[in-house]
């Protein structure tokens, strides 16, 4: 593992998704060649290079990973088409169990960008995977400026296409533990995951054996070692499902953003959640306080009886039924560029502030419930650890370094503790 590097970003983008063609894609090459005389073709073999007596199905494939902390990106449409291939003709349609045997979105995409790089007309999935490479490369470089070590990267890849880094700071001057993480995931959703994800996506066909999907999205948590400086929370996300020649057939989007205090600054509060309401009234006045209140409700700890923090926003499976892809596109876009300035003018204010030893075992007990709502009520690290390959590292990279459990801990009467404790109980409007 080396320090991360902005040429490892741009390679990772160019090989996040690696795959080898199928027997298929092959196949196609060597008709292709016959068609021109037997001469090798003149230029790369494209998806529409397929003969119109042939159409291209997905591989059955296994499910594989998450998109790290945070729940499983939901959401749904019938947009953004892919590249499209000639219909099979009667005489050539499969019997009964039959399967087609094809290039995965994975492939096609490596073709794409091999071919073409990523563009304003490129499938919304490419473009979300670049845009949220650069975001955490640019959200790398502002946390190191402040805490003044490098976070160490770790790349892996997946071998049906897709992958991610895990960009991590342990023991920092300013930060305890902080995660950027990057996953990008190809695979297939069975007959099972088809049918529960119709409850909230009609478009998905009832019928099919399976769905090939593509997830993709980046998520952080930071813990600072100063109990006066707020932990905090982020994910954006998007899934997407493909038809079998390669079209979009659903999308959704997902993510928001939170702030977890251990001792509570109502200019923090403010300040944040102005920054994320700014965000959102951008796109729609009615989006802040529709996810605060989402936010409030997700971020809940009910064997406790209160929140997780001070709030911020929420929103899952955004899809058509919200608006077209381009405007949910702009505003995740717009989202997550106001993070930096929604944290570190908090984070300035606060990370070189006296504390006590009390103070700082305050923070752990926090820290605590911090690690009870991640394990115990978080849909995405529950789906995380019951997926088989998931990457556990990479799930659990939200937990902090350390934490503390007091047998019937109460805050004292009047005191700071007590007044964060009547927040979480009774959320705020900040803004």
């Amino acid at each position: 593992m080396n320090s991360i590097r902005p040429p490892l970003i741009d390679a990772a983008l160019r090989s996040c998704i690696r795959s080898r063609p199928s027997p298929a894609f092959r196949n196609a090459l060597q008709r292709r060649a016959l068609s021109n005389g037997g001469r090798p073709p003149s230029g790369p073999m494209r998806p529409g290079d397929m003969g119109k007596n042939q159409i291209w199905a997905p591989k059955t494939r296994i499910a594989v990973g998450i998109v790290f902390i945070g729940t499983l990106i939901y959401s749904m449409v019938t947009g953004d088409k892919g590249s499209s291939l000639p219909p099979l003709p009667p005489d050539s349609t499969p019997r009964s169990g039959q399967q087609l045997d094809g290039p995965s979105i994975a492939e096609r995409d490596s073709l794409s960008k091999r071919e073409s790089g990523v563009t304003q007309s490129s499938p919304m999935r490419l473009r979300m995977e670049q845009f949220i490479l650069k975001k955490q490369e640019e959200i790398v470089r502002a946390l190191e400026a402040v805490d003044g070590k490098r976070f160490v990267a770790d790349k892996w890849d997946r071998p049906n296409g897709g992958g991610g880094i895990s960009c991590v700071l342990q023991d920092g001057n300013v930060f305890e533990k902080a995660g950027v993480n990057i996953s990008v995931v190809y695979g297939t959703l069975p007959r099972a995951a088809i049918a529960k994800m119709r409850v909230n996506h009609k478009a998905l066909d009832p019928d099919v054996d399976s769905l090939e999907f593509f997830a993709a999205g980046l998520s952080l948590v930071l813990h600072p070692h100063n109990p006066m400086a707020p932990t905090v929370h982020l994910n954006y996300r998007y899934f997407e499902t493909a038809n079998s020649d390669g079209s979009t057939n659903a999308w959704w989007f997902g993510g928001g953003t939170d702030l977890t205090p251990s001792y509570l600054f109502d200019e923090d509060a403010i300040h944040f959640h102005r920054t994320v309401k700014d965000a959102c009234d951008a796109h729609d006045r009615a989006y802040y306080p529709r996810f605060k209140k989402w936010c409030d409700e997700y971020f809940y700890i009910p064997h406790r009886g209160e929140s997780r923090g001070v709030g911020g926003m929420f929103f899952d499976d955004l899809d058509e039924t919200e608006k077209d892809a381009e405007s949910l596109f702009s505003f995740v876009q717009t989202s997550l560029s106001a993070f930096l300035p929604s944290y570190l003018p908090i984070l300035q204010r606060r990370k070189d502030m006296p504390y006590t030893d009390r103070e700082k075992q305050w923070q752990q007990l926090r820290r605590g419930r911090y690690v009870e709502f991640n394990l115990v009520h978080d849909r995405g690290t529950a789906f995380g650890l019951n997926t088989p390959g998931a990457r556990v590292e990479s799930i659990l990279m939200s937990l902090p370094l350390t934490a503390r459990w007091q047998y019937q801990h109460e805050p004292e009467k009047s005191s700071r503790e007590e007044r964060l404790m009547s927040v979480l109980r009774k959320p705020v409007e900040w803004v």
